[in-house]
């Protein structure tokens, strides 16, 4: 089970990577960063993919083409399943000389679209640095594009020699091509290279780098979320499996939190990380905890819907399944009594499945009396705050230890509430 709805992927991280130049693409772009890979090896597989890209970025840098004639094309080479007629003999049925002259500039536009797909970027793309899998799907590729003798049709046009015999032809080609699939394989592949191609080219631009896949440790260096305007860079380490953070108010956990569970997710698409480096171990679960929100079709209140999160990742992980799990302010919609009794027993719990990876934030402050934790086995960090003239000053570094300060009262006071009331109560 995979849930990182939290992460918003769609919203917030695809823009990173979203150079994609149709729908089509950005669709596929969509389904790589919302799928998770089943195994370390085919993680390190898509690493290897997206790091052949990277070494082609010179030629690649530039890809482009008219969207224009990419919808038309598509069109074009699509329209057919749903005629009864082969482009051929509706080639030689029609009567109008203004529809013959249609077809015939289509044409034109694929020939000169999948020629420059082909000869500008596919046959020149350096296939020694893909892995033997990938460099099966690039060879599909340019054997379709092939097929159509693009640099004789283009020749033709360029010498205005391309005539209605020549249409002709190309029609009947397109009509096989659709009824063996060809057509819609082809579109598949090509989405899914200009999605590739699309993450690499984010990677790049924002510096990213590629984690290594370790077998149980986590250790990410100088992480960011990228979000974030000017960030302030953390390390972090999994030094237990049960992780307690800590802080007041406004001191950064959810973006903590959030910027760590980015790199596991990204980590298990294959894609490089914001991060300096990174050794993430590969796990079948993933859960991110983040916004607090009722479910209010399926009646469930916040309180709830964790308690039900947090059975189901519990009963992965008794089951051996490799999880991650972050939470944030476990527990947060129930009382504070309530709250710390069912907490610490989560805790406690958590602690004995090694084959597991917790990281919960709390405002909680009697946990910090845990047997657990007094011998070692939580590992507990905080986000840097201090008080100067009854102001917080927030360093968002995350640092070792247990923070017990509270500025709940001090905000209160900052936003001049005291003497709000003060005034409505007369």
């Amino acid at each position: 089970m995979h849930d990182a709805r939290d992460l918003n992927i769609q919203q917030e991280i695809i823009p990173f990577f979203d150079f994609t130049l149709n729908s089509f693409s950005r669709q596929a772009l969509g389904k790589l960063m919302d799928t998770p890979l089943e195994s370390p090896e085919r993680i390190r597989e898509r690493q290897q993919v997206l790091k052949g890209f990277i070494s082609n970025a010179e030629l690649l840098r530039e890809y482009t083409y008219s969207r224009t004639d990419f919808y038309e094309v598509k069109r074009l080479l699509t329209e057919s399943s749903v005629n009864k007629l082969s482009y051929s003999d509706r080639f030689r049925l029609l009567i109008s000389e203004n529809e013959r002259m249609a077809l015939k500039a289509r044409f034109i536009q694929l020939v000169t679209l999948f020629h420059k797909l082909d000869s500008w970027y596919i046959s020149r793309i350096r296939k020694d640095v893909f892995p033997d899998a990938y460099r099966t799907e690039l060879k599909l590729l340019r054997d379709f594009l092939q097929q159509f003798n693009l640099p004789f049709y283009d020749r033709l046009i360029l010498d205005n020699r391309f005539r209605n015999r020549h249409v002709a032809r190309l029609s009947e080609m397109v009509s096989q091509l659709q009824a063996a699939g060809e057509i819609d394989l082809f579109y598949n592949r090509l989405a899914a290279f200009e999605a590739l191609l699309s993450i690499s080219q984010g990677i790049i631009k924002h510096g990213f780098a590629f984690p290594e896949i370790s077998f149980n440790e986590l250790i990410i260096n100088e992480l960011y979320y990228p979000q974030v305007k000017n960030p302030v860079k953390n390390n972090f380490s999994g030094i237990r499996n049960v992780t307690l953070l800590t802080g007041p108010n406004m001191s950064g956990k959810s973006t903590c939190l959030k910027s760590i569970s980015l790199c596991i997710w990204l980590a298990h698409i294959g894609s490089a990380v914001p991060a300096a480096s990174a050794r993430i171990p590969f796990f079948d679960s993933i859960l991110i905890s983040i916004n607090h929100s009722d479910d209010i079709v399926n009646g469930y209140s916040h309180f709830m819907q964790e308690v039900l999160r947090v059975k189901s990742v519990l009963n992965e992980a008794i089951d051996g399944r490799r999880c991650f799990a972050v939470f944030d302010e476990l527990f947060k919609g129930t009382n504070p009594e309530d709250a710390v009794e069912i907490s610490a027993a989560s805790i406690v719990g958590m602690t004995k499945l090694s084959n597991a990876v917790f990281i919960i934030s709390t405002h909680l402050h009697l946990l910090n009396k845990m047997n657990e934790i007094e011998a070692g086995d939580i590992f507990t960090c905080c986000l840097g705050c201090e008080i100067d003239s009854e102001r917080p000053v927030f360093s968002y570094k995350l640092k070792e230890g247990w923070s017990d300060l509270k500025i709940g009262t001090l905000l209160f006071k900052q936003e001049g509430l005291y003497q709000l009331l003060a005034s409505v109560n007369g």
